[in-house]
């Protein structure tokens, strides 16, 4: 389960990197949150 969790919080986060490239820094900057709250290895809203 950790492991699935960590592989959509970085899809997330490079998701959101490149929204912030394309000029959306509203949406990239809540996918990289989004991001790091699924991520097992930080903060996560699942544990």
């Amino acid at each position: 389960m950790a492991f699935i969790l960590w592989i959509i919080a970085v899809i997330l986060v490079v998701s959101g990197i490149v929204s912030l490239f394309r000029g959306q820094v509203m949406w990239g900057a809540a996918l990289i949150i989004i991001g790091l709250l699924v991520g097992p290895g930080g903060v996560s809203i699942f544990t």
